[in-house]
C-alpha cells in the first residue's frame, strides 16, 4: 500500500498539514485534543512511524462501574483489564467504581473527569440525574456505551444480554421443570432497569401460560445479603408449598445459605444469575437448578470493540445484537 501523506492524515483528522507535521515529528506546540486526532488518524491509515512516547496513551477510555465487592463486577473489571493489555499502547482503559446508591456522585463522575477522555463506558444504574449527565456529555460529542444495564434509555449504545428473554427463559424452565404444582416467587433489585426487564419477562411468560405452576409474589432485595435472606425466609413462611424461585439479581450466596438450612425445601426449583463459586457449588449440591450467566467477559470485549470503532481505531463494526447469555446446569459444569 502507498504510504499515506500528511494531506491524507490531515483530511481524516480534520486539521491542517502543518499540525500533522508538528505532531508526527514531535515538535510540540500542539493542543492535546489535536495531537489525539492526528495520532488516531495516523494509526487508522497505518502510517509507518512509531509515534513519540509523549504522544502515546492518547486515547483514554474511561470505564465507570459499581459494586466492586461482587463477583460479577469483579469479573467485568478483570475483563476490561485483560483486554486493555492486548490493545495498542495508544489506548488506555481506566477503570473506576462509584457507589450505586449515590446518583449525584455518579452523575458528577460522568460530567467531570480528572483527565481528558475519548470515550465513556458505563455499568451503573439509571436515575434522572444520571440520565441528564449522560445526555450532557453525549451532546459534547463524547461516545457513550452502556454495559450490563442502561444508565440512559435514550442516549448511548447498549451492550448486554436480552434481559426480558432471560426472565422468560427462567419462567419457562420453572414451568416445565417444577417437581409439583404450586406457587412461584421472584426476587430483584428494582434500581436496575435490567432487573425490572427480567421480572417483566418472567411475569409475562406465566400470564401467557396459565397452569398449576404460577408466579405469585415479588420481593425487592437490593442485592444485599441481609435483604435477600429476609425476603426468601418470608417467602418460605408465606408459601410453605413453594415450588419455584427466580432471583433476577444478585445476593445468591445468602439465598443458597438459607436453602442449605431449610431441608424441607430441597425440591424447590431455583434459578438465578451469574456463575460464581457459590452458584457453582449450589448447582453441584442440587440446591440450584439453572444459572443464567451474562458472560461479562464478552460484554467487555464488545463494549471496547464498539468504542474503538466509534473513535476510528478500527473499521470493523461490532455485532449490534445482544450478547448471548449462557445457560448452565450441574451437568454442564
Amino acid at each position: 500500500m502507498t504510504k499515506p501523506s500528511y494531506q491524507d492524515i490531515a483530511r481524516l483528522a480534520g486539521v491542517g498539514t502543518a499540525t500533522v507535521e508538528r505532531v508526527l515529528n514531535g515538535r510540540g506546540g500542539v493542543r492535546a485534543e489535536l495531537i489525539e486526532k492526528v495520532a488516531v488518524a495516523a494509526r487508522v491509515l497505518n502510517y509507518p512511524r512509531v509515534l513519540p512516547e509523549t504522544h502515546r496513551g492518547l486515547v483514554r477510555i474511561e470505564v465507570l462501574m459499581v459494586r466492586p465487592e461482587t463477583t460479577f463486577y469483579r469479573r467485568l473489571a478483570n475483563a476490561f483489564e485483560a483486554i486493555s493489555a492486548t490493545l495498542d499502547p495508544l489506548v488506555i482503559v481506566h477503570r473506576s467504581f462509584a457507589d450505586e446508591r449515590n446518583a449525584a456522585e455518579i452523575a458528577e463522575r460522568i460530567l467531570k473527569s480528572r483527565s481528558s477522555r475519548s470515550a465513556l463506558i458505563l455499568a451503573v444504574p439509571n436515575s434522572p440525574a444520571i440520565n441528564a449527565a449522560v445526555e450532557a456529555v453525549a451532546k459534547q460529542g463524547l461516545p457513550v456505551v452502556h454495559v450490563v444495564t442502561r444508565a440512559s434509555e435514550t442516549t448511548g449504545d447498549f451492550v448486554g444480554i436480552d434481559n426480558y428473554a432471560a426472565g422468560r427463559t427462567a419462567a419457562h424452565f420453572i414451568a416445565r421443570m417444577a417437581r409439583r404444582s404450586g406457587p412461584v416467587v421472584a426476587l430483584c433489585h428494582p434500581i436496575y432497569q435490567v432487573h425490572r426487564d427480567r421480572v417483566r419477562g418472567f411475569s409475562d411468560y406465566f400470564l401467557e401460560h396459565p397452569g398449576e405452576v404460577q408466579f405469585q409474589w415479588l420481593a425487592f432485595t437490593r442485592d444485599e445479603e441481609h435483604y435477600s435472606a429476609e425476603s426468601l425466609s418470608e417467602a418460605l413462611t408465606k408459601y410453605p408449598d413453594l415450588v419455584g424461585l427466580y432471583n433476577a439479581g444478585g445476593g445468591n450466596s445468602a439465598l443458597i445459605n438459607v436453602l442449605r438450612r431449610q431441608s424441607g425445601f430441597r425440591d424447590l426449583l431455583y434459578i438465578g444469575h451469574e456463575l460464581t463459586d457459590y452458584t457453582r457449588s449450589a448447582l453441584q449440591d442440587g440446591i440450584m437448578d439453572v444459572v443464567l450467566d451474562q458472560a461479562p467477559e464478552a460484554q467487555a470485549q464488545r463494549a471496547l470493540d464498539l468504542i474503538l470503532h466509534r473513535i476510528g481505531l478500527t473499521k470493523i463494526k461490532p455485532d449490534p445484537g445482544h450478547i448471548r447469555f449462557i445457560t448452565i446446569t450441574a451437568e454442564g459444569l
